[in-house]
């Protein structure tokens, strides 16, 4: 299961003031956030501050206003798919892969895993929209060079509903290599509809004195038909009407607006389409010549004007083989599809990079101040890992942040403080060393994922002092990168290993002493053992455990309420869709079989219940309505039953006549001596005949009583007693018939000679339900009602 693009809200107008959009931007923020503060002014529903000073939404839920934080407004949405998901596929769904904008912080993308395990789903890797979208390029090219040769570099445009992402990717045969990515979150399909919104805005309070904003319904109705006028001129350049009837105070409005206006207004929108794209350019230290293509995505990138700009900056005619707006989705489910033991995808290796360089500080003794060190710098590897050293006497706290804040679309630099607890000196004093490893998984988060303290071992008596390989490292850099995540930087991070590992050695003492400054002299030789030390992590707006757990025990509260809820309602349809069925049907299809009496009472009471469920009935208990479903049926059901009598009784009587016809036939051979029943008891076969006569008497009264009664009296025989009497008439006579001897077949030419080809010829009877042909006359058919004769019938 793949999930894609947490900007989606509920459409309808009717529930406007619960419909929530463009609320992705306030996950990881506090509600003082500038971003929240400004963003307030647009939206049709209200934010509150919650208790953590973090960012929540105010519903009306269960007739009571609530304030949910935005980890739960997303696990709700979340929840829905899981359900869309779940009978889509006929099947449980736990797993699945998320999109998150590639300019997420860590505060940002913990939240949305959160929020996806307060929906009960394991989300298996938080992906980059940026990443997705090569992932859904590359996997299915055939022609990618081998790893061994020059990658083919592709730049990756996407202009989406609420921002902008440019990303450059290589490909080789079986992977991908994101090189470098640069944003604008300020920029995104959204801000051309406020363009839009605006404008008609001041043209309505002018033309028809109109305050738009002041009204909720009225703005999120113009907002939806800018929309679709936004994507009108992308197609043509003639001027184009908006037209909205009973827009406000039942005035309907009108306007007009044509591309080289729109283009006009955005002039400062479409100025800032350029940035990005130098900017990745710049990153990745790439020359135009050196791309292989500009593939272009998302639903604004097909205004005409921003593929222009893009155009002309690269010299390029844009590639658009990506759907723009199934792009993210799709490399999403691919790569679950990866993740997934399920299914058996091609081997296709991603590499992601780190959108922001990270930066880890401390408190120094030997410095008398904080040191810091630059551990991810920008667009460096992802997954990674590294391990640090640092010599310590006493448990130390780490503090990480994004060292460049300038470019964070963020407030607050800090990602959190890990608090290394337990550490204590060696035997002799001295200070323990302490090998920290920092991480960015596959989600893009930041962690300090283990600490471990190297305790120095004094040998026995008689024991030959051995060195280990952490003693004998102590000259080695403070910084280390494990050799296994060392691989997920790819080819072109391996060349440049020996100039990083310069910049990143560095050692810390507490005395201030430099470890690796010792004495030239042989060490002593020394046994060490590795101690685990405990973590405590302070992050930035995370969700604490007994919040996640309360947050997923409250979403399974609504889960059932909802699911009570939908009950409810269902109950509440049913009676509604009865009402108006049977309304129709008495006076068309069940007309002949009511009296007009009946009809006029029965139609006086489903109008009573219509006129019940829109007002006293509005909103009732399931209880209620199933009950009042079930009085409506005492009065419709007996006359649904008299049609489907009517419908079924000929052909349970055909079928009857049927078997008493073909009985009647085998007892007229056996009199007849022919050869294949002759064997059979004469008594046995009285038996028969008697059977068959009865229920040939019985068919027949019931259906003279019933060619007597009118079509709106009950039956006087019922369909089941009819499928009874045949039931018990072939329990009777097939254990007697089923003795005839077996039928000689006579070769086709002989049988030609003796029997010549006449219509009619008498041959062996077929059992009862056998396909095969009978007599077609020479017995007296069973009475009907009609001529209290049976017409005679060829048993096929």
């Amino acid at each position: 299961m793949s999930v894609v693009g947490i900007d989606v809200g509920f459409q309808s107008l009717e529930h406007f003031k619960t419909r929530f959009t463009r609320f992705k931007r306030f996950h990881g923020r506090a509600f003082s956030d500038p971003y929240v503060q400004s963003a307030k002014s647009s939206l049709v529903y209200d934010l509150a501050q919650l208790p953590s000073g973090s960012t929540g939404i105010k519903v009306m839920y269960m007739e009571e206003e609530k304030v949910f934080s935005i980890e739960q407004v997303t696990a709700m949405l979340l929840t829905k798919l899981k359900e869309t998901a779940e009978t889509a596929m006929k099947k449980p769904v736990a797993d699945c892969v998320i999109s998150v904008p590639s300019f997420y912080t860590d505060a940002e993308r913990r939240s949305v895993i959160d929020a996806a395990q307060i929906a009960g789903l394991n989300c298996l890797r938080l992906m980059n929209e940026t990443t997705a979208v090569t992932l859904a390029y590359g996997i299915y090219k055939q022609d990618l060079p081998a790893p061994e040769e020059k990658p083919r570099n592709v730049v990756f445009v996407d202009l989406g509903h609420s921002g902008y992402q440019v990303s450059i990717c290589a490909f080789n045969k079986g992977k991908l290599k994101m090189l470098a990515s640069a944003s604008d979150a300020a920029l995104g399909g959204k801000d051309f509809d406020e363009v839009l919104v605006n404008h008609f805005c001041e043209e309505f309070g002018k033309k028809y004195k109109l305050d738009v904003k002041t009204k909720p319904r009225a703005l999120v109705r113009l907002y939806q038909e800018c929309e679709k006028l936004k994507k009108l001129m992308s197609a043509n350049s003639s001027d184009l009407p908006l037209n909205i009837e009973c827009f406000m105070n039942d005035i309907d409005v009108t306007g007009k607006l044509n591309r080289g206006h729109f283009e006009e207004m955005c002039a400062g929108l479409l100025a800032k389409v350029e940035a990005p794209l130098r900017s990745v350019m710049e990153q990745a230290k790439l020359k135009k010549e050196d791309l292989y293509a500009v593939e272009i995505v998302g639903g604004a990138s097909r205004i005409p004007a921003v593929k222009e700009r893009v155009s002309k900056f690269f010299g390029k005619e844009l590639s658009m083989t990506l759907n723009a707006d199934e792009a993210v989705a799709r490399g999403c489910a691919l790569q679950c599809a990866i993740l997934s033991p399920a299914f058996k995808v091609r081997e296709f290796s991603i590499t992601d990079v780190v959108p922001y360089p990270i930066s880890l500080k401390w408190n120094s003794a030997a410095e008398e101040g904080l040191s810091d060190c630059e551990v991810f710098p920008k667009n460096h590897a992802a997954p990674f890992s590294k391990v640090l050293t640092f010599y310590r006497r006493e448990p130390f706290s780490l503090e990480a942040y994004y060292n460049n804040p300038k470019e964070l679309p963020y407030p607050d630099p800090t990602i959190g403080q890990f608090m290394v607890q337990k550490v204590v000196p060696q035997a002799n004093g001295e200070s323990s060393k302490v090998k920290v490893k920092v991480r960015v998984n596959v989600h893009g988060v930041f962690s300090v994922s283990s600490a471990s303290l190297v305790e120095v071992l004094k040998p026995t008596e008689g024991e030959e002092p051995m060195e280990t390989d952490l003693a004998g490292k102590e000259d080695e850099s403070k910084m280390q990168t494990d050799q296994d995540d060392q691989k997920a930087q790819g080819d072109g991070q391996k060349d440049n290993a020996d100039k990083k590992s310069e910049t990143e050695e560095m050692e810390t003492s507490e005395d201030g002493k430099e470890k690796n400054q010792a004495s030239s002299a042989k060490k002593p030789k020394v046994k060490t053992k590795t101690v685990e030390l405990p973590i405590e992590n302070s992050l930035r707006w995370q969700l604490t455990n007994d919040t996640v757990n309360l947050f997923v025990e409250n979403e399974g509260k609504m889960i059932m309420q909802d699911k009570l809820e939908k009950e409810r309602n269902d109950a509440k349809n049913n009676v509604e869709e009865y009402v108006y069925d049977m309304r129709d049907k008495l006076h068309g299809l069940l007309e002949k079989f009511v009296s007009e009496s009946d009809r006029d009472t029965f139609s006086l009471r489903l109008e009573d219940t219509e006129n019940w469920l829109y007002e006293d009935g509005e909103d009732q208990q399931k209880q209620v309505y199933i009950d009042k479903l079930a009085e409506l049926k005492k009065l419709g059901q007996p006359i649904q039953e008299r049609y489907n009598e009517a419908e079924e009784r000929p052909k349970a009587f055909d079928e009857l006549g049927k078997h008493i016809q073909q009985f009647m036939k085998i007892v007229e051979a056996y009199k007849t001596k022919e050869e294949q029943y002759e064997h059979l008891d004469e008594l046995e076969m009285l038996k028969v005949d008697k059977q068959v006569n009865d229920a040939m008497i019985w068919m027949n009264s019931k259906m003279n009583a019933q060619s007597k009664h009118n079509l709106n009296q009950e039956p006087a025989v019922k369909v089941r007693e009819i499928q009874a009497k045949t039931k018990e008439l072939d329990s009777a006579c097939n254990p007697i018939v089923s003795k005839s001897k077996p039928k000689v077949e006579v070769p086709k030419d002989e049988k030609a000679e003796q029997n010549g080809p006449v219509n009619g010829q008498e041959g062996t009877e077929a059992q009862p339900g056998s396909p095969e042909k009978g007599a077609a006359g020479g017995t007296a058919a069973p009475e009907s009602a009609e001529g209290n004769k049976l017409p005679e019938m060829d048993i096929d």
